[in-house]
């Protein structure tokens, strides 16, 4: 089979090689009616899929055959042309300004290429030039700001998950991510995480599967948000479509480099600011917590002189302790190190002079991609190769991304075309930052739990004298092994992780046109990957030694078979549609294995190299077929009026036998009132409506109860049944959304609109619903619950100077939100998630928004609204601290956004192009556990400000120290009580319930930053050798212009997927610089 392919494949490349005998090259200019260059035009050779563009001056070159070629001319908000060439090799060609909208293309369902005013649904276009003008190496993050209604959470650990969702969460345990397309074939985007580490407690973040694409080889991103317009992808359409369509071949030869380099720089304000003044400890002056005479210190012999010694108390994570002088002598971990040149040494009680913003490093990143592309009026092939080097923010961090691609389209007959897109990546990740609330994220430490006597780079030097694990967290002089954290430099270069993907994606069409009107498309596709991660514990850690192993296989195949109809009935109707079936089959399975008892010989990370046997693995093999057939018919009247209807039947293999068929219906009509009202400024109008069925498909295996097979006991085997009982009435899920919109082009197409309102209801929520554990289970599949969105989108361009040389355009993106859950199965109020640390909860509660945040809350008198103060001995709180609710049941919070934006403004002057985005997300919440817990630590400079008396809060409360907690007593009158802050009591949690460190996730970003110089023509021509050189500064997330989380990017969470609204332990935001040189020849 694979020499077949390999033949096939060849055998189009060849093909389309063997005529560039007698071919000559032409070169051409596009220009406006004022003589202005219009780039990026597409220039065709008519009747061929051959073709170029022009560059930032409007200059193309191109290779044609015949005497007089014809050539079709368009660009968007230009009328297109067919030019005649003639015997001339150089030429100018004038268009004439129109309406964009009757001429822009998208790419809908099913890979359908339709006119934008036809469409009686919301569709939003971004062309490769502004997807990619900063080179993110994962296309998905460049979308962030382009799309209304489109929400794009990124993290900051390297390769890691991008959390993409339309118009709202649908779901309440399934998945909310938008499906990816790609040149028809759909690709999967699970997150292969582990369950500890989406809901907080720790691991690895692996990044989304859409990562492997390769964001050079990206012509444009169509974004289908509504049911209407996925409505033809059935029970995998809930959550909308992201349409990628990559580049095709052009006529001749041509040859591309890309070469970028990218170093990113600490974003400061979103890294502690320590104070410096006290040291490690948690000292109360009341409880006498430590044995030296001022209750600072560890006091034992250390040097062996028969005298004690100060001593820092290294098992604390904590900096409550003495205040900084440097001529107090004290030991440290060190002074504990026979291999130390500070052993037995007492050292100045001092601050680090390296505190923890030393481990963290720039990051540099190489972008480098060569593609060969060419073509003639038979067809067109393109060969990509694109490498990806990035080095992290912390040490011994680095991914690796090498992807190819080749695609190429031939006209074996007249009629009959063949096309086929291959894809692959390989990903390689050493180093991978831990993340949640876990010792081996280091920011646990950093942002929670420290030390500010702790010198970094004495850590470092610590470990790579002898690759040996010394720690400052030590259990006792006596006992120095680590309490609760590793040396940092020994986690990263002995305890990391290791992992790789291997991808292949692609498809083979063929396209039959049987007649003018009507053709035939058969298209078999397949997406395909193998990942296997592998996670390690060093002998001489913390914890025992321990390795283990995930191997993962996926792979998707897709038969097509489309009748496809476009045909001119009458003068005033046109009929345009589709008849289709398909046959989706999908094989995911998995294996995770552990040693057992810790590894028997050091540095050997092998599963057979376990103390005691394997435990028994977790394994998973889930395959499921689902059978579609579809059909859309699309009625036009006059180029005015449109009516589409489409429907989709599926049978599902993960339904019940009896009751696995469901239908899918879409109804839209779009009027174009342009062609009726006419007015001088109005230049293009269309109203649209519609109304569609979607779904979201039952899981795999959740029909009938399997068995597990743990370890057994002796020679007797055990089977049991898993935590969650199966349910063979399973519906999919359902949403039903309406949809309507205006979209308008005014003042010669000086602005353009598209307005829309929508509102969906997503019912029959597949839940894992809490039983009692007498029924021998914890939980059971069922169909319960309704959520429901509503929302506004505006997508708006302003182009306020446009003359010869030069142009300025505003394009804007704004969308609201507003989700509810309508109701809970009975005798349910909440829908828990994750259970994360400090109590708190993420879920889901009936009457509120998507996606709550629960814990403790203050109590407020009624009269005034203003927070309790305690004020009677005795009660659960000390006099003078605040009253909290007796349980952590209240909703505190909620992650969802108020609305989101973003604006772009793009200036172009002869060759010189400058573009920005400023990326906008209004409201939201994130729960900070590492304020929670690092105020309570006192590591952040806010533990020692001043107090209203102009006292440091941590002296003694006699002194005019302590702090006055805001509020009121039982009787309604302000709280006027003093008390004490230690490392137990008046900061952090152990001050304030959980809604204190409730944070409004909302920003302002400057996300990305573009400036291009295109070299004039002229020069390039005296080159000989290239037809354009393009140099690119760029920049992103260079300006986080307005934020309200303290220490923190509030964009950071967890990694994608559903529990969102919570940070702990995250990673600072860097900025990135760079540059790009982009060779045509």
């Amino acid at each position: 089979m694979k020499k077949r392919a390999l033949l096939f494949f060849t055998m189009l490349m060849v093909s389309v090689t063997l005529t560039y005998a007698q071919q000559r090259q032409i070169t051409g200019k596009v220009t406006g009616a004022d003589g202005s260059p219009i780039p990026f035009a597409t220039v065709q050779i008519k009747g061929t899929t051959s073709g170029t563009t022009s560059d930032q001056q409007g200059n193309f070159k191109l290779s044609v055959t015949g005497a007089n070629p014809v050539l079709v001319i368009r660009s968007v908000g230009y009328a297109t042309i067919d030019y005649t060439v003639g015997a001339s090799s150089a030429f100018t060609v004038q268009l004439k300004e129109e309406d964009k909208n009757l001429q822009e293309v998208v790419v809908t369902a099913l890979g359908i290429t339709r006119k934008k005013n036809e469409l009686a649904y919301s569709a939003q276009t971004v062309q490769a030039e502004e997807l990619n003008r900063t080179r993110d190496p994962n296309v998905v993050n460049s979308l962030s700001g382009k799309v209304s209604g489109l929400e794009v959470r990124r993290n900051s650990t390297m390769g890691g998950s991008t959390n993409i969702v339309l118009r709202g969460n649908k779901s309440f345990q399934n998945s909310n991510q938008a499906l990816f397309v790609i040149d028809g074939v759909p690709v999967d985007n699970s997150v292969a995480n582990t369950p500890d580490q989406t809901t907080g407690r720790g691991g690895f973040d692996y990044g989304n599967a859409a990562s492997d694409i390769n964001a050079d080889d990206v012509a444009s991103v169509s974004v289908l948000k509504g049911a209407a317009a996925a409505a033809l992808y059935g029970s995998r359409a809930a959550n909308g479509v992201i349409m990628i369509t990559t580049k095709k071949g052009r006529s001749g030869m041509n040859v591309t480099v890309n070469t970028g380099l990218t170093v990113g720089t600490m974003d400061k304000s979103t890294f502690p600011k320590y104070q410096k003044q006290y040291g490690a400890g948690y000292y109360d002056v009341e409880d006498n917590t430590y044995q030296s005479p001022d209750g600072h210190f560890w006091y034992a012999d250390i040097d062996g002189d028969g005298t004690r010694d100060l001593a820092v108390p290294m098992k604390e994570d904590a900096s409550f302790g003495a205040k900084f002088d440097p001529n107090l002598m004290v030991f440290n971990y060190q002074s504990l190190d026979p291999r130390s040149p500070y052993y037995k040494k007492a050292r100045p009680w001092v601050a680090g002079e390296h505190d923890p913003s030393y481990f963290y490093k720039n990051t540099l990143t190489t972008n480098n991609s060569v593609a060969v592309d060419g073509g003639n009026d038979k067809g067109n092939f393109k060969l990509g190769y694109t490498k990806t080097v990035e080095n992290g923010m912390i040490p011994n961090a680095r991914l690796v991304k090498d992807m190819l691609n080749f695609g190429a389209s031939y006209k074996l007959t007249d009629r009959l075309t063949a096309s086929a897109n291959v894809n692959m990546s390989k990903i390689d990740g050493k180093g991978r930052y831990g993340t949640g609330y876990d010792e081996y994220n280091v920011n646990q430490a950093f942002r929670q739990w420290w030390q500010m006597n702790i010198d970094m780079k004495d850590q470092k030097d610590d470990y790579f004298r002898d690759k040996l694990n010394k720690s400052w967290n030590l259990t006792s002089p006596t006992n120095p092994v680590p309490t609760y954290t590793d040396n940092f430099y020994f986690m990263r270069y002995e305890n990391f992780e290791q992992d790789g993907r291997i991808r292949y994606f692609g498809n083979v069409t063929l396209n039959y046109q049987i007649n003018s009107w009507l053709s035939v498309l058969g298209r078999t596709s397949m997406d395909t990957y193998n990942q296997w991660q592998e996670e390690r514990n060093a002998v001489g850690s913390k914890n025992p030694s321990s390795y283990s192993r995930y191997d993962g296989s996926f792979i998707e195949n897709n038969y097509d078979l489309l009748l496809n109809v476009d045909k001119q009935l009458s003068t005033d109707f046109k009929l345009t549609g589709l008849v289709g079936g398909n046959i989706r089959r999908t094989h995911a399975k998995y294996i995770r294995a552990s040693t057992n008892g810790g590894l028997v010989v050091p540095h050997l990370y092998s599963l057979s190299n376990s103390v005691n046997p394997l435990t028994a693995p977790e394994e998973a093999d889930s395959l499921m077929q689902v059978n579609g057939l579809f059909a859309s018919a699309t009625i036009g009247y006059k180029n005015m009026l449109f009516l589409d209807l489409a429907g989709r039947r599926d049978e599902s293999s993960t339904l019940p036998a009896n009751n696995n068929s469901y239908y899918y219906p879409a109804a839209s009509l779009g009027f174009t009132f342009s062609e009726v009202v006419k007015a001088k400024w109005l230049n293009y109008g269309k109203a649209r409506i519609n109304y569609a069925e979607v779904g979201n498909s039952a899981p795999a295996q959740a029909l009938y109860d399997p068995y597990d097979k743990p370890t057994g006991f002796g020679s007797t085997p055990i089977f049991s049944v898993p935590a969650t009982k199966r349910n063979p009435d399973l519906k999919p899920e359902r949403t039903k959304s309406f949809e309507t919109g205006v979209e308008l082009a005014l003042f010669d197409n000086i602005v353009t609109l598209d307005l829309t309102y929508y509102a969906s209801k997503s019912v029959d929520q597949i839940l894992r619903l809490p039983i009692s554990r007498a029924t021998g289970y914890d939980q059971m599949f069922i169909n319960a619950g309704t959520i429901r969105n509503r929302g506004v989108e505006v997508s708006l361009g302003v182009t306020p100077v446009r003359i010869k040389n030069f142009s300025w355009t505003v394009n804007a993106n704004w969308s609201l939100n507003r989700s509810k859950v309508l109701d809970l199965p009975e005798g349910l109020d909440f829908i828990q998630l994750g259970a994360l640390q400090s109590n708190v909860t993420i879920g889901h509660a009936a009457g509120q928004a998507y996606g709550v945040i629960r814990g403790k809350d203050f109590i407020y008198d009624k009269a005034t609204g203003q927070r309790v103060v305690e004020d009677q001995e005795g009660q659960a709180v000390l006099p003078g601290y605040y009253k909290t609710t007796a349980t952590a049941n209240e909703v505190i919070g909620n992650y969802t956004p108020k609305w989101i934006g973003g604006v772009t403004n793009t200036v172009r002057y002869k060759g010189l192009a400058l573009s920005f985005l400023i990326d906008i997300k209004k409201g939201g919440d994130t729960y900070s556990l590492d304020q929670a817990y690092g105020q309570s630590t006192g590591i952040y400079e806010e533990s020692v400000r001043l107090n209203d008396q102009g006292k440091n809060i941590r002296d003694d409360v006699a002194q005019g120290g302590g702090i006055i907690f805001e509020g009121v007593t039982s009787d309604g009158k302000p709280n006027t009580q003093r008390v004490r802050v230690s490392g137990t009591r008046g900061l952090g949690v152990n001050g304030y319930p959980n809604k204190e460190f409730i944070y409004d996730a909302g920003y302002v970003k400057l996300r990305e930053v573009s400036l291009t110089y295109s070299l004039p023509g002229s020069l390039v021509n005296s080159l000989k050798a290239f037809k354009g050189i393009d140099i690119s500064l760029l920049g992103r997330n260079l300006w986080i212009i307005h934020k309200n989380v303290p220490y923190a990017d509030p964009e950071e969470n967890l990694a994608a997927g559903n529990i969102q609204g919570y940070q702990s332990g995250v990673y600072p935001t860097y900025r990135n610089f760079g540059f790009n040189v982009r060779f045509r020849f």
